[in-house]
């Protein structure tokens, strides 16, 4: 059996048996929809990066479940929950991993040498991409919840006008931080698989502040005058601006620090 099918047979069979126990679970993460994508989506992380990118994956979804259920009360009782109480659907999986999934095949293409002529740093600075995307998306997804539940005094953040809590834009110094250690705990998990560097956790944490404090000016400045520009399209946006603010800083750094 060729060495390069080991993983994908693995991906294979773990997926299948994850998927069999979340639908035999009574309480549930997914739609039905939402675990044959998220099967689909674990099938190619752990095929291209192995159990260290299939972690850091497997965090941010747990972690996020965790968060969207915060002060769940009081933000049903303000119309500002999560729809479908937090349970996500196909549309959510792939708002939050398509630029790490694509960040995932670069890095299998590379290592496979299917791009023979692309540089092996790049596996480095896709991988840090694939970081940073969860550590942007986890930062987003508790600033959010924890501003809405907790949030005291919430401002948008192109006219820093009070607003209510929940407007698109919104933010607050309890969700500023607490979407800060989001990205702390996705880059933290990064590092410790051995996905990125020391150097690579700060690259990351920069890049998701940049990503989540720019994803609040478009959801500020277009989201509501946008019909099309809807939820998941965003965190397409915000995650793909965060993993490409962490390559740029990669590849500025890569050449005076150890990276």
């Amino acid at each position: 059996m060729p060495f390069v099918l080991m993983p994908w047979l693995v991906a294979l069979a773990l997926n299948t048996a994850l998927l069999a126990i979340a639908w035999l679970l009574p309480k549930k993460l997914l739609t039905p929809a939402g675990y044959c994508h998220a099967w689909i989506l674990g099938v190619l992380v752990w095929g291209c990066l192995g159990w260290r990118g299939y972690t850091v994956v497997m965090v941010y979804f747990l972690v996020g479940s965790v968060v969207t259920r915060i002060g769940k009360a009081e933000k049903e009782a303000a119309g500002i929950a999560e729809k479908r109480s937090g349970v996500r659907g196909p549309e959510n999986v792939w708002g939050s991993a398509l630029t790490a999934t694509l960040c995932a095949l670069g890095v299998a293409l590379i290592n496979y040498n299917v791009l023979p002529n692309i540089s092996a740093i790049w596996m480095t600075l896709l991988s840090l991409g694939y970081v940073a995307s969860f550590a942007t998306k986890l930062s987003d997804t508790t600033a959010s919840e924890v501003g809405k539940a907790y949030g005291k005094r919430t401002f948008l953040i192109t006219t820093l006008q009070p607003v209510p809590a929940g407007t698109e834009g919104a933010v607050s110094l309890e969700g500023t931080l607490a979407g800060l250690l989001g990205s702390i705990v996705i880059a933290a998990v990064g590092w410790s698989t051995g996905l990125i560097t020391l150097i690579g956790v700060l690259l990351c944490l920069v890049a998701a502040f940049i990503a989540t404090n720019l994803e609040s000016v478009i959801g500020a400045a277009f989201q509501d005058n946008l019909p099309w520009l809807t939820n998941e399209l965003v965190n397409i946006i915000n995650t793909t601006i965060g993993a490409i603010a962490a390559i740029l800083l990669g590849l500025v750094f890569m050449t005076t620090l150890d990276f």
